[in-house]
């Protein structure tokens, strides 16, 4: 396996294991309660076989774009491994300035486009600088 594909080999397993789990779902079958003396037996079997075609024709849809999906995250993978290790270090800056989402209200974006994002929880204040020698405080 190349290593630029070896990332994207855990989203593929996982995504045939949900579709290939998705037929078998649909082809359990339920204990059918006892009919009511005058109803019809085969309501049950003519719902289980409209269920099975509907499957059947959702699978046979989403065949492609599934396909489509994993060629575009294969042509993907090369530009989103150095992208991981480049942006990595700036998320944790963030985090570490963030401090706890709690203290922030929601993001409002103003008519220029600006995103703000207001603090609701006041900041502890930190010690008072101390003035340097010749009166200069260091920010």
């Amino acid at each position: 396996m190349p290593p630029a594909a070896s990332h994207i080999w855990p989203m593929k397993l996982a995504l045939a294991l949900i579709l290939a789990a998705a037929p078998a779902l649909a082809q359990e079958t339920a204990p059918t309660p006892t009919p009511a003396p005058g109803a019809e037996e085969d309501g049950f079997s003519l719902m289980e076989e409209g269920a099975k075609l509907l499957f059947r024709g959702l699978m046979s849809e989403m065949q492609p774009a599934i396909d489509e999906m994993g060629q575009a995250m294969e042509e993907m993978g090369p530009a989103l491994e150095g992208l991981g290790e480049e942006i990595g270090p700036k998320i944790r800056q963030l985090i570490a300035m963030i401090d706890d989402f709690k203290n922030y209200d929601a993001p409002v974006m103003l008519p220029n486009g600006d995103i703000l994002i207001r603090r609701n929880a006041p900041l502890v204040p930190q010690a008072e600088p101390t003035p340097g020698p010749n009166g200069e405080i260091e920010l």
